[in-house]
């Protein structure tokens, strides 16, 4: 992270929300030479341990919660597991996407640690997300997922099974970067190198020991300045 903090959301009552980089683990990877986790980065900053509640994906950045106590660690992740916690991302997709969906499809193992919609007949993991546009462009589209379950590379399966993969996916769709030209530009800088996949909105109700909470993250620079050329009209 270049020595920069992480961003902190909201920290009381046992709980941290932090505003997490693309390219960061959320916890320790398996290959020593891998760059500290982001929660390795917060203990060091807040000199004390911290638990893991959720994770996001490498490349997806927003809104994580750890808890600060065994007790509110329990509390949030019984209400995550009981899908009490409400969850809300945003993503850049190839194509139009201008009508609200709800995607209600089952999700079995591919090759690779890879994700794929399950066969006819065949024993997957039921799955729902919902998708709504937020705006539409000439070939690509912002959208708003809200993930019903919680599957293992959800959001980017049930997008790729509508024809509206994510614009950068190494394992699912497009695996080169989008240039500035190629978004509606000019010039080759890259502007969008990994998947556009933002955890922007998180909410719980009151729970045991714990308040309600609604936890925001803003679009990061690298979709925000996709949106900008995008809206110039994707080439």
């Amino acid at each position: 992270m270049s020595g920069a903090r992480v961003p902190v959301l909201f920290e009381g009552g046992g709980v941290l929300a932090v505003d997490k980089p693309a390219g960061m683990l959320v916890i320790p990877g398996r290959s020593e030479d891998s760059a500290p986790s982001l929660r390795e980065v917060l203990e060091v900053e807040l000199e004390r341990k911290v638990f893991v509640v959720h994770r996001l994906d490498r490349d997806t950045s927003g809104v994580v919660v750890f808890a600060l106590t065994p007790e509110v660690h329990r509390t949030l992740s019984m209400a995550f597991e009981a899908g009490a916690v409400h969850k809300h991302y945003l993503a850049l997709v190839e194509g139009r996407l201008e009508a609200p969906v709800v995607v209600d499809a089952a999700l079995a193992p591919a090759r690779k640690g890879r994700m794929r919609v399950a066969r006819p007949g065949e024993e997957g993991k039921p799955s729902t997300t919902r998708i709504q546009p937020v705006e539409v462009f000439s070939s690509a589209s912002l959208v708003e997922a809200e993930p019903l379950t919680g599957r293992t590379h959800q959001i980017r399966v049930h997008l790729l099974s509508l024809g509206h993969p994510l614009l950068v996916d190494h394992q699912y769709g497009r695996d080169t970067p989008w240039t500035a030209r190629e978004l509606g530009g000019e010039g080759e800088d890259v502007v969008l190198a990994r998947t556009p996949l933002h955890a922007a909105r998180l909410e719980w109700p009151a729970l045991p020991g714990v308040g309600a909470r609604r936890l925001e993250s803003p679009l990061p620079g690298d979709m925000a300045r996709t949106v900008e050329l995008a809206r110039q009209g994707l080439r």
